[in-house]
Order: structure tokens, then C-alpha cells, then sequence
């Protein structure tokens, strides 16, 4: 009996995903979060890592439990992704490369439709980052993405093929971080 406890435990600790109402590297993760007037409940949240640091931990919050990135991506309802930085290593300029890299690896390369879009967008991550800051990046199906940083709204960037490039970064077929995709649809 102890052994299975024992084997059951490891297994839970080594798994990625969290709960709501819980933490994750250091970051508590609300039941659920409001935006424009827009009530959205946790649905995953995972750390993205590179070379064995963590850099931030990723969450999604859903209008209802979502298992599949194209029900979230492709949705008339709004979700959104939070950035809960983790590590004093991300700088604007980091932030701005990775962003960038996202929207190549989201569009498969052909983002020259949204260029404009981007470019407003990324200016978004312009400012100092530094370990506990928040992004969070509310998608309006119809409409875009409206951006916040620390609780405050930074900028609206419109348009529904940009919306859904900036979901496919974290939820696409060719995601910035699998793992963290995977932690995110979980719940």
C-alpha cells in the first residue's frame, strides 16, 4: 500500500499540469479570471523551459473545459493566455525574438498577411520585463487581442487571422513548447 502511495505520488509530481487553486514554479493559479466583463475558468497551466531553466509558466482560461487546441483556437468564445514570468533571464529583447519566432513557427512562415499586426503587437513587450511580471492576452474571436501587462491594459491589436496566429504560438500545430500545449489543454 505504501509503495503504491509512494509510486502514485511521483507520478503526480512528475506531472507538468496544474490545478486551480494551486501553484506552479512559485505562481498561484486562480480558479478563474475576468477580463472586459468576460468570466474565464482555468483550464491548464505548464512551465516553459529552455536549456533546463524555467522561463515562465503558462496558463489557459476558457470559457468552459477544453481538451483540443482547435476548440480554443477556432472558438467564438474568448480565452486567454497568461505569461507568468519566472526568470530574470527574459528581456524585452528576448521576449520580442521568441515572440517572433512564435508567429513563424504559427503561420508556418507566412506571416506576411498580419506583418502590421505583429508590429503592434510585439511593441506590446517593448517595456523592461522582469521576474514576476504578468502577461496576459485576452483573444476576442471578431475582434483580436487585447494585451495587459500586470493587471493593465497595453494594447488592442485587431483581426481574426492574427487572433488565431497568436493562440496557435502556445496551442498550435507546431507549438513554441509541446509539453506546455499538452499542460494546457489538461486541465
Amino acid at each position: 500500500m505504501i509503495k503504491r502511495a509512494l509510486v502514485l505520488g511521483t507520478m503526480l509530481f512528475a506531472c507538468g499540469n496544474a490545478v486551480a487553486g494551486s501553484e506552479i514554479s512559485g505562481v498561484n493559479l486562480p480558479d478563474s479570471i475576468t477580463l472586459q466583463d468576460k468570466v474565464l475558468s482555468f483550464n491548464g497551466a505548464g512551465v516553459r523551459s529552455k536549456f533546463f531553466i524555467d522561463l515562465y509558466v503558462g496558463s489557459l482560461f476558457t470559457v468552459g473545459q477544453v481538451d483540443q487546441a482547435s476548440k480554443v483556437i477556432d472558438s467564438d468564445q474568448p480565452a486567454a493566455i497568461r505569461l507568468n514570468i519566472t526568470s530574470g533571464m527574459i528581456t524585452s529583447e528576448k521576449m520580442t525574438d521568441a515572440m517572433n519566432e512564435g508567429f513563424d513557427r504559427a503561420t508556418d512562415g507566412d506571416s506576411a498577411s498580419i506583418a502590421d499586426s505583429i508590429k503592434e503587437f510585439i511593441a506590446t513587450f517593448e517595456e523592461p520585463i522582469q521576474e514576476g511580471d504578468q502577461f496576459t492576452l485576452l483573444s476576442v474571436p471578431g475582434e483580436g487581442v487585447i494585451s495587459y501587462k500586470n493587471g493593465k491594459q497595453l494594447s488592442v491589436t485587431r483581426g481574426e487571422t492574427f487572433r488565431k496566429a497568436v493562440m496557435a504560438i502556445w496551442l498550435g500545430k507546431n507549438p513554441t513548447d509541446k509539453g506546455l500545449k499538452e499542460d494546457m489543454l489538461e486541465g
